[in-house]
């Protein structure tokens, strides 16, 4: 008898496989003397749409809102069908006992497999795979250790209400905004809140009315000063800071006290996914969405990482024994960084680390044991991994030591502050690097009573400045504040909201549109209420830990819903387009919409019922212009396709060259011609070339 094996992606399902000592291949799955290995490609059943319950909802009217089926149906999707009949078949073989699910071991990996087995109705045992990171020991130890299935039923039942409450609200509340106005306006549990944040941010900068002020700096012997009272420096009031100055200048300062403070800065914990994708949004720019697709490739594909769609910042405390075996495998790139901890036997210093009560369904992202070759990482996979790696190090260097400085110096009782910080211990900071490091010693050798005199001092004039518009990092930090969404699911939320249009990116940080801003006043308030939707993320992560109801969640989601229908149908409230253009439809006469997309400007009907599209601008091809370097626009012409720069009036043909291999047929030719014959040369220069000689 044999175990079928269900992974989440056929990349994921390979290594399995092979570690499994499967090596049967065949369309849809792997086989071998013990195991089956298949995989799903992400969802392969989803929710039925309101159209499966009854035809007439093809059509979008309000009065037929809200839609609540008594019962959530599912369906399988047609896109990925035909592997979900493979895995039907794999279920119904005599030889199988049981399952193994080995999705991602998290609440959308859970839900991915057993709405599987749900559509299947699999009977026999089930059996999960529970793993941090999918090396070859990470498979190996898991399998040894796999849990029942039942053990995760609380977990699945979380995922349910999760996928059923976005349905009823997000379906319901974006159907009645759309056709209540006639516009696209999406709507959602998380999506809604979030735009929300941003939104209120966006009236604190409106409203903000600037003030002067001026700030005193003064050099008083060798010292460096600020005027000061009572914690302020800000002085609102020109007269009073020119009195200040008139009656300092060239004035007798006398040392009326030296402070002299020991501080320590403990060693940053490991990151969880959102303060990844914080940090490498201040230090790199990527967007939420960018760090979370370059770091699923260390974890799945270089197998340098753990799980990444974690909330935890700590470590199980049996993971002390594993901190020497990661240290040599990062060891070959980071050889003077590594080189004291495993002097030291790889002793974690910072001890607080290892909490279980911390961790949730999996730890903070560290290294794993596999050995690293920064060759074979693109640049960007590289600033992430270093930072991981940096963040895990500092964990075994001591905390940072310094010592600051606070004289007060009182002239013509007024009183001034000098201040400078020493460094006594660099500790974890040797490795991260993120300290300015102040040490003129001044003060050190400062004494209660000294004498200086004022050598120099001036008012400087300033302006209060508004809060900044949130960067991703921020909205991410204000998501985790309110519990909006999951780790996992912020980034969509992030890019859902700029693909809607109620956001865009300018410069780094996020500004509003006349669309969002409209969509904010048609909106209930609850909804935009980021306390609700946390509330609903704690009642959610409660039933993941059996801890509350999912019956009663989802009631109360489906009274929600039918609230907040009736309060978008009863509104008075008018939306006006806000992209219209003077141009017509050539089909239906209605006005023409302009819409920014990835590929450029599109005019679109302003009629629900009309289709009609077209582009605005020319293409933009991949071509580049010889003379300025930029992309080419797209044409084609009687003699064929061209392409065309206008600022340099260049033009040129298109020509009949060798197809060029995308990034997905180089994956496929790798694996092709890697699996037929292990002696050919690895490069990925070498396998192209071979495959371009075969094809001709």
């Amino acid at each position: 008898m044999k175990s079928l094996v269900l992974a989440e992606k056929p990349s994921v399902a390979r290594e399995i496989a092979r570690v499994l000592g499967c090596s049967k291949t065949n369309k849809s799955y792997i086989e071998g003397n013990q195991y089956i290995v298949t995989w799903a490609l992400g969802h392969l059943v989803e929710l039925k749409m309101p159209e499966h319950y009854d035809n007439k909802y093809k059509q979008w009217n309000l009065e037929d809102l809200p839609i609540i089926p008594d019962q959530m149906g599912l369906k399988v999707m047609k896109q990925t069908s035909h592997q979900f009949k493979a895995i039907e078949h794999l279920s119904k073989r005599n030889d199988v006992k049981e399952i193994i699910i080995a999705t991602d071991a998290g609440r959308e990996g859970e839900l991915v497999a057993r709405w599987i087995l749900e559509k299947i109705r699999w009977k026999k045992p089930i059996q999960r795979l529970w793993i941090s990171s999918v090396t070859d020991r990470a498979i190996r130890d898991g399998f040894k250790q796999l849990k029942p299935g039942k053990q995760f039923n609380d977990l699945y039942q979380s995922a349910v209400c999760r996928a059923e409450a976005d349905w009823l609200i997000g379906l319901n509340v974006t159907r009645a905004l759309t056709t209540k106005y006639q516009e696209p306006l999406s709507a959602g549990r998380v999506q809604t809140p979030t735009l929300s944040l941003v939104m209120e941010r966006e009236k604190v900068i409106q409203k903000f009315v600037p003030k002067e002020y001026w700030t005193i700096k003064a050099a008083i012997g060798p010292l460096q000063a600020e005027w000061e009272q009572n914690g302020e420096k800000k002085i609102f009031s020109k007269e009073t800071a020119e009195q200040i100055v008139h009656k300092t200048k060239g004035q007798a300062a006398a040392i009326v006290s030296v402070n002299r403070k020991e501080k320590m800065e403990t060693q940053p914990l490991p990151y969880d996914l959102t303060e990844l994708q914080r940090d490498a949004n201040k230090r790199f720019g990527f967007s939420a969405k960018k760090t979370s697709n370059v770091l699923q490739k260390l974890y799945e594909q270089h197998k340098l990482v753990t799980y990444p769609r974690t909330d935890s910042r700590y470590l199980t405390k049996d993971m002390e024994g594993t901190m020497a075996e990661r240290l040599h495998g990062i060891a070959s790139a980071y050889k003077d960084e590594v080189k004291p901890a495993l002097m030291n036997k790889g002793k974690v210093l910072a001890k607080r680390v290892f909490n279980n009560e911390k961790v949730t369904d999996h730890h903070a992202i560290i290294p794993t044991e596999e050995r690293v070759h920064l060759s074979d990482l693109s640049a960007d996979e590289r600033k992430l991994y270093d930072i991981i790696v940096k963040r895990f190090l500092s964990l075994f260097y001591e905390p940072y030591k310094y010592e600051t400085i606070h004289a007060v110096i009182n002239v013509n009782k007024e009183t001034f502050i000098a201040r400078e910080t020493a460094v006594i211990d660099m500790g974890f900071k040797k490795i991260t690097g993120n300290t300015e490091e102040k040490s003129k010693n001044q003060l050190a050798s400062l004494q209660h009573g000294k004498n200086f005199t004022v050598q120099s001092v001036e008012a400087e004039n300033k302006l209060t400045e508004a809060p900044s518009r949130y960067t991703e990092a921020d909205i991410l930090q204000q998501m985790e504040k309110f519990d909006l969404g999951t780790p996992a699911t912020r980034a969509e939320i992030i890019e859902r909201l700029l693909a809607t249009e109620v956001l865009e990116r300018q410069n780094g940080r996020l500004h509003s549109t006349q669309k969002g801003k409209q969509l904010m006043d048609l909106v209930n308030d609850d909804l935009k209420s980021p306390e609700l939707t946390a509330k609903w993320e704690k009642e959610l992560e409660q039933i993941a830990r059996g801890k509350a109801d999912a019956k009663v969640f989802l009631k109360n989601i489906r009274q929600q819903t039918k609230q907040l229908v009736s309060e978008v149908k009863r509104s008075d409230k008018s939306y006006k387009a806000h992209n219209l253009t003077g141009s017509k439809c050539p089909e239906c006469g209605s006005f023409l919409k302009e819409r920014n997309t990835k590929d450029g400007k599109v005019l679109v009907c302003s009629s629900m019922e009309c289709n009609f599209r077209k582009r605005k601008d020319p293409k933009l091809s991949n071509r580049r212009c010889p003379q300025c370097h930029k992309k080419m626009e797209m044409h084609n012409g009687k003699a064929g396709v061209y392409f065309q720069c206008r600022p340099c009036n260049v033009v040129e043909k298109a020509t009949d060259k060798k197809k060029k291999v995308n990034k997905r047929e180089e994956r496929k030719l790798v694996q092709k011609y890697t699996q037929k014959d292990d002696s050919f040369g690895t490069s990925l220069g070498d396998l192209l070339k071979q495959a371009l000689e075969k094809k001709d």
